[in-house]
């Protein structure tokens, strides 16, 4: 019984807040988290406008498939970073933001046991005019922005902001405006116009041009 009502408590959908009880102003948390997630996409779409066209023409020309998979990826880690970033501003909920931060947060563990267990040694790649820089190294660097949207993410504030189902918005009604003098002149003159194209009917053909051609006799 007792294990029942937990599991009854754990599922049960949680009402947002009233709009009386709601946050009017939008914590720091959340607006940060939101912010970097945004620099995130941004810098995301910059390298790849900016770094693709060089990786894939240097060395061995990759296939069509893999260019395609790889602009696919690309352009749904764009997508999902700003969203997650919007929809935690929204407070509409936290979970795409953080989920993933944690697949990066993976990733990029990857990239740095790979970058020192590499075949040839540590792995090198080449910066702009900082020259070539370890891999392992310039993970450690980007795993700062993962850490840092979960650790926004999972303040007290993000989360009552979230409960609370974002910043309050006031209804405006739009005042509805029957304009029937306006409808019934409208109707009248499309009703006129179908009456006298139904009456004068198609116009007539454009009369022949005289021909030009010219008989002559012979003598």
């Amino acid at each position: 019984m007792p294990t029942a009502v937990l599991d009854d408590v754990r599922t049960a959908p949680v009402a947002p807040l009233p709009a009386a009880a709601r946050p009017r102003r939008m914590p720091v948390t959340v607006a940060a988290a939101g912010l970097l997630a945004v620099c995130e996409s941004l810098g995301l779409l910059a390298i790849g406008l900016t770094s693709l066209d060089g990786v894939f023409g240097v060395g061995v020309r990759p296939s069509g498939a893999l260019v395609a998979g790889t602009l696919l990826l690309l352009a749904g880690w764009v997508v999902l970073a700003a969203g997650g970033g919007a929809s935690l501003v929204d407070g509409a909920g936290r979970h795409l933001l953080v989920a993933l931060a944690c697949g990066e947060i993976v990733v990029l563990v990857v990239l740095v046991v790979a970058g020192l267990l590499g075949a040839d040694g540590v792995w090198l790649v080449a910066v702009g005019p900082l020259g070539a820089l370890p891999v392992p190294a310039l993970a450690l660097l980007a795993l700062a922005v993962p850490t840092g949207k979960l650790l926004l993410a999972g303040a007290p504030s993000a989360g009552e902001w979230v409960r609370a189902g974002g910043r309050p918005r006031t209804v405006r009604t739009a005042p509805v405006v029957r304009h029937r003098a306006l409808r019934g002149v409208t109707v009248a003159c499309i009703g006129l116009a179908l009456t006298g194209t139904a009456l004068l009917g198609a116009p007539a053909d454009p009369a022949t041009s005289p021909s030009t051609v010219a008989v002559t006799e012979a003598p």
